[in-house]
């Protein structure tokens, strides 16, 4: 009973590949999918305070900052290129080291006579000790490289003028499909005049850049084998 278990569970770990894809290359995700990924932010007065109209007899608003520039995208709908560019390395160690000993010793010795009779010497001893040793190290090496752009779509406008833009882009490649996603705040002066921006003027920046389809499967391990990690007792 035990031989069948573990071969129903050996067979359910190799199973990752979902039926929509079964023997076809992935499916790509309907137009428009990216745009609308993430819910509109509740934009409360204290985070984002609206900008000072125009006074009465002026034309100048905060929105005429860009007046003498050239067109950049400042209105929901319109479209904004986000350069991607991490070129990130960091290092890390740590180590650490603990030890603590202690010991006690206690004798305590007792004469005494009856009728003048000596009775001896009654003697004892108490005594502990403990000890404690820990030690531990780690250490972080990453290195990151990214140089990618993608166009996004302002998908709301804050009251303080700030934009919310996503976007999402993929590509198939015979059975893999790469996926680049993008959504994040911006402030439209942060626009450069060619319509782009980089990565590092976006606020809650949201990147994500993965993919599906057949070389995915192999690099991850079958959804059985996840349950029975999770599950698995040691």
């Amino acid at each position: 009973m035990r031989a069948l278990a573990l071969l129903a569970l050996a067979l359910l770990a190799g199973c990752s590949t979902t039926k929509d894809d079964f023997l076809r290359e992935p499916r790509l995700s309907p137009v428009g999918s990216g745009v609308y990924q993430y819910p509109p932010l509740q934009a409360t007065p204290a985070a984002f305070p609206p900008s000072v109209p125009a006074g009465e007899h002026s034309l100048w608003t905060d929105a005429r900052a860009d007046f003498y520039t050239d067109p950049r995208a400042l209105n929901v709908g319109d479209i904004v290129t986000v350069k991607i560019r991490i070129n990130d390395k960091a290092a890390l160690a740590n180590n650490t080291k603990r030890n603590r000993k202690g010991e006690i010793d206690n004798s305590l010795d007792f004469k005494g006579s009856i009728d003048g009779e000596s009775i001896g010497t009654l003697g004892g001893s108490l005594g502990a000790s403990n000890e404690s040793d820990m030690k531990g190290s780690g250490s972080i090496s990453r290195s990151e490289f990214l140089d990618l752009s993608v166009a996004a779509v302002v998908t709301q406008e804050l009251p303080n003028g700030n934009l919310f833009i996503s976007g999402q882009q993929e590509v198939r490649v015979n059975f893999e499909v790469r996926v680049l996603s993008i959504a994040g705040i911006i402030r439209p002066r942060d626009i450069l005049p060619n319509n782009t921006i980089f990565y590092d003027k976006i606020a809650e920046a949201r990147i994500s850049y993965g993919g599906r389809g057949r070389l995915t499967e192999v690099q991850q391990p079958g959804w059985g084998q996840q349950i029975y990690d999770i599950v698995a007792p040691y």
